[in-house]
């Protein structure tokens, strides 16, 4: 089962219960960073909005059909009071729960259903690399960013290029796109650098950071950076689902070396995922 499938199938579940992303995190054996990163690149919404989504549109099935008691259909989806309930539905749907119940019709409003694992986002993946590494230093650009606002990852890069070959330490040609820091939010942060001697500061305009030693499993993504999203979803919601070994809590980060073409976008990327 892909954690998308499990997601789902938790949030039916104990859709009438109180849980939070940590639940649902430790149902599906993946960090809540990570849940909330895979999750909102295929359903475009954080994981607890789901949740939210989906327990008011079931509470709009209840009232199109004539609920009585507009609060106990408000407590049934989770809220506390009638005007909590009504702010959120009104939201969601812009149209408040007495207008839904009078109306005794969903044609006009959208509800959000179960979602499916879309499997054309799916792609085959070479076995990857199992990898012992030993802590090292990466300095560079970082920013924080939502799922919302990482197509400015991009330009993070671009403000980077000029710094490449030019930071005090810095240990070969390769550049590093680093992830951590992740909140329930889908919020992280992401640094676009390279890796530097410990023995040296990474300057006024640039951020450092240490890279715990960890395992790892090390994917190759090879065809166009812009195909890297199906590579991705594909890692998470079907390899490591299958796999012996489970994710673990810490950075993850995509690693170019000479087999990239950073013009042309094109070559092989690895992605470093950290394991035990």
């Amino acid at each position: 089962m892909s954690i998308l499938e499990k997601v789902v199938w938790y949030v039916e579940w104990r859709r009438r219960e109180t849980f939070d992303l940590e639940d649902v995190a430790q149902a599906c054996g993946v960090s809540r960073f990570h849940l909330s990163r895979v999750f909102q690149s295929v359903a475009g919404r954080p994981v607890m909005a789901y949740v939210r989504a989906r327990r008011l549109s079931e509470a709009a099935r209840v009232l199109a059909e004539g609920a009585e008691d507009i609060l106990n259909v408000a407590l049934d989806a989770g809220y506390g009071s009638h005007e909590a309930f009504t702010r959120a539905f009104r939201e969601l749907f812009g149209i408040t729960p007495e207008a839904l119940r009078a109306a005794r019709s969903l044609e006009n409003i959208q509800l959000v259903e179960p979602i499916d694992m879309d499997a054309s986002l799916l792609t085959e993946l070479k076995p990857p690399r199992i990898v012992e590494r030993q802590a090292f230093e990466v300095a560079g650009l970082s920013e924080r960013y939502s799922f919302e606002t990482n197509h400015a990852i991009p330009d993070l890069w671009r403000r980077f290029v000029p710094h490449i070959g030019n930071i005090a330490g810095q240990i070969g040609a390769a550049t590093y796109g680093v992830c951590s820091n992740g909140d329930a939010e889908g919020n992280f942060d992401y640094m676009a650098g390279v890796e530097v001697s410990g023995a040296v500061e990474a300057g006024d305009d640039l951020t450092r950071m240490t890279i715990p030693a960890q395992r790892y499993a090390v994917f190759t993504h090879d065809g166009h950076i812009s195909d890297i999203r199906k590579t991705v979803y594909t890692i998470w919601n079907k390899w490591l689902p299958e796999s012996e070994v489970s994710h673990v809590k810490g950075p993850d980060f995509e690693f170019y070396d000479a087999n990239f073409n950073g013009e042309t976008g094109s070559g092989e990327v690895e992605i470093w995922i950290p394991v035990r």
